[in-house]
C-alpha cells in the first residue's frame, strides 16, 4: 500500500458527518468491488505472470508446474523460455506483479472508505480485510504464503515477498506521522498495528476465523487512541467591539 498523505496539523476534524456518508455508501460493496481487478494482460510475458499470481495463489507455488501456466496463459514454451530462464524467475515477477497490484488497489480502496482522514486508516483497513477474509476469492495473504513456502530469507521468492511487506510497514509509519503522531510513536504505532494486522491474517489462514479483522480491532483501537488521538480545533477568536 502506497499513500498520499495531508498533514493532520492542517486537516479540520468537523467532516464527521461526511465521512459517515462516504462510509455508507460504500458499506455494501465487497472487498473484489473496492478493490479492483488487474488490468487485462496484453503480452505474452503479462499473461504469464498474470496466470502465474492466479495459480500460485490459489494453490501455491510447489503444487504449479511450468506447464499448466502456459497453458493456463495461452501461450507456448518458446513464449515462456523468451521471458524467463526458469520457473523461479516467473516466481519472483509473480510476487512482484501482485506487489505492485495490491499496493494501489489497497491504498485506492482505503480513500474510498476513508476519504482523506487517514486517522480512519487503520479501522478502515480492518473493514476491508473483513470483507476480504469473508470473499470466497480470499486464499490467504500470497506474501506471507511465499516467506513461508520459501523460508530462507536469502531466497529470491522471500525477498520480494518481505520487500512488500517493509514497505507496507513503512507506510503506516508514514501514515501515523501524518495522523499527528511523533516520529518515535509512529514508529511504535506502525510496529504494532503491523503485528496485529499479520495477527489478524493468520488467524484467519489457520485458525479459520472469518472475524479475524474484527477480533484484532480493541486492539487496534487502542492504539489508535494512544497514538493518533486527534488535536482539539482552537476556537475561533472573537473580534472585540470597537
Amino acid at each position: 500500500m502506497h499513500f498520499k498523505y495531508t498533514s493532520a496539523r492542517a486537516a479540520v476534524y468537523d467532516d464527521d458527518s461526511r465521512q459517515e456518508a462516504l462510509m455508507t455508501a460504500t458499506a455494501m460493496k465487497s472487498a473484489l468491488e473496492l478493490l479492483g481487478q488487474a488490468d487485462t494482460p496484453r503480452t505474452g510475458r503479462e499473461r504469464l505472470i498474470a496466470a502465474a499470481v492466479d495459480l500460485f495463489y490459489r494453490h501455491g507455488f510447489n503444487a504449479i508446474g511450468v506447464d499448466r501456466i502456459i497453458a493456463a496463459a495461452g501461450v507456448t514454451k518458446t513464449t515462456f523460455y523468451k521471458h524467463f530462464d526458469s520457473k523461479d524467475d516467473l516466481m519472483v515477477a509473480a510476487v512482484e506483479r501482485r506487489d505492485e497490484w495490491e499496493s494501489q488497489a489497497w491504498a485506492e480502496a482505503l480513500r474510498t472508505l476513508a476519504g482523506d482522514d487517514v486517522a480512519r486508516y487503520p479501522l478502515a483497513l480492518l473493514d476491508l480485510l473483513d470483507r476480504w477474509f469473508n470473499h470466497p476469492a480470499f486464499h490467504g495473504c500470497m506474501f506471507l504464503n511465499s516467506a513461508i513456502e520459501f523460508p530462507n530469507p536469502h531466497d529470491p521468492i522471500h525477498q520480494a515477498a518481505a520487500a512488500y511487506k517493509r514497505k507496507t510497514r513503512e507506510n503506516w509509519r508514514k501514515m501515523a506521522e501524518a495522523a499527528g503522531a511523533t516520529p518515535h510513536n509512529a514508529e511504535t504505532f506502525a510496529d504494532c498495528y503491523a503485528a496485529l494486522i499479520e495477527g489478524a491474517l493468520i488467524l484467519r489462514q489457520t485458525h479459520d476465523r472469518d472475524d479475524a479483522a474484527r477480533a484484532v480491532r480493541p486492539a487496534v483501537e487502542q492504539l489508535i487512541a494512544r497514538y493518533l488521538r486527534r488535536r482539539p480545533r482552537k476556537p475561533a477568536l472573537k473580534k472585540r467591539r470597537a
